[in-house]
């Protein structure tokens, strides 16, 4: 079911430097990034973005060092004022707001989580909890009863006297997303939140947050360099490089469907068995068609694999939670396990 546009982002452009207004018309004409630095020593770091962010989805944007993520999420709360375009936010055009209206928006409507954890030193894990609520006048009586209800949900029960420093890693990102719950902010910005984490921390994280949203439905914003975990998290996923989206669309569509060259050897390195879904390459029944078993429509290829035990003569049921929704066949998995060249991939032979 399709959800409402929480925000909107429309033709942004970023241009850094001393002049960004008197070398917007080069960039509108088509000079790249290469020759705007070149010939006026600016820097081109978004162009022409355009995404639709739906209210109780994980949009994950990513690319590589250098693509614009950092930038553009940065632009959804006015942390970087873009140098044409516009950001909506609930159908009203944040760009045109003044001050008052931009800290309600940072304190009310959308909390942040970072890399870096971004906690304040001085302060104990209850009150970096709730330092949304304090920062919007709420007093420790009033934001308190939250701060521990949010520290429970993330596993923190009984740290709330502690300090930052006393935390690893793992322990101070999950005040990091307590803290951002408590806000009772509706949209997430979450900026390489993950990366400065252990592989099995952020593993665990990622369930975590899978696990709230799944009751919460907020709306989340989440920078990702990491095509795993992209994959793991987004609902949409939108693709960058030298600060133009790639392709975007859903996760699995863009695995199967790549655009170009370029999505084709950024995707090429996944292990397509653990995270394409058999809803994304089942098929409908052909008459009467002998059938092995039953499977999910939300099962990875590769728990197929197992349960098939590599016969290719098997043939599953597809069912959801309303029943049958279609039929999946050994050999369209194998076929769906080999890359595809993407239009315009030019052949090696």
């Amino acid at each position: 079911m399709q959800t409402s546009v929480k925000v909107s982002i429309r033709k942004p452009y970023k241009i850094f430097g001393s002049r960004p207004a008197a070398v917007l018309p080069d960039v509108l004409t088509g000079m790249s990034k290469a020759d705007l630095l070149a010939g006026h020593n600016h820097v081109l770091g978004l162009r022409d973005i355009n995404i639709d962010i739906h209210e109780g989805q994980i949009t994950v944007i990513m690319g590589l060092s250098g693509s614009g993520k950092s930038t553009l999420i940065r632009h959804l709360n006015r942390l970087i004022e873009p140098t044409a375009g516009e950001v909506l936010v609930d159908g009203e055009n944040i760009l045109t707001w003044n001050e008052r209206r931009l800290r309600d928006l940072r304190r009310r409507t959308m909390s942040m989580v970072f890399q870096k954890f971004a906690l304040l030193p001085h302060r104990t894990v209850l009150d970096n909890a709730g330092m949304a609520l304090m920062t919007q006048g709420v007093p420790r009586q009033g934001y308190e009863a939250d701060a521990i209800r949010w520290l429970d949900q993330v596993g923190l029960g009984g740290y709330g006297a502690h300090f930052p420093h006393q935390l690893s890693g793992g322990i101070q990102q999950r005040v990091g997303i307590a803290r951002a719950l408590t806000s009772n902010a509706g949209i997430m910005l979450m900026d390489e939140a993950f990366s400065a984490l252990d592989p099995l921390i952020r593993t665990d994280m990622q369930r975590l947050l899978l696990e709230l949203q799944s009751e919460l439905h907020k709306t989340i914003v989440f920078i990702k360099h990491d095509l795993d975990e992209a994959l793991k998290l987004a609902d949409h996923l939108v693709i960058l490089k030298d600060g133009q989206i790639v392709q975007q669309g859903e996760p699995q569509h863009i695995l199967l469907n790549p655009a170009d060259p370029y999505i084709e050897a950024f995707i090429g390195d996944i292990n397509r068995a653990c995270v394409l879904r058999v809803r994304s390459i089942m098929r409908q029944p052909v008459g009467d068609e002998f059938i092995t078993g039953e499977i999910g429509a939300d099962d990875t290829l590769e728990h197929v694999i197992a349960v098939s035990r590599g016969n290719l003569a098997c043939l599953f049921r597809v069912v959801n939670h309303h029943g049958p929704i279609g039929i999946l066949d050994m050999p369209t998995l194998v076929r769906a396990l080999v890359p595809r060249r993407p239009s315009g991939a030019v052949s090696a032979d």
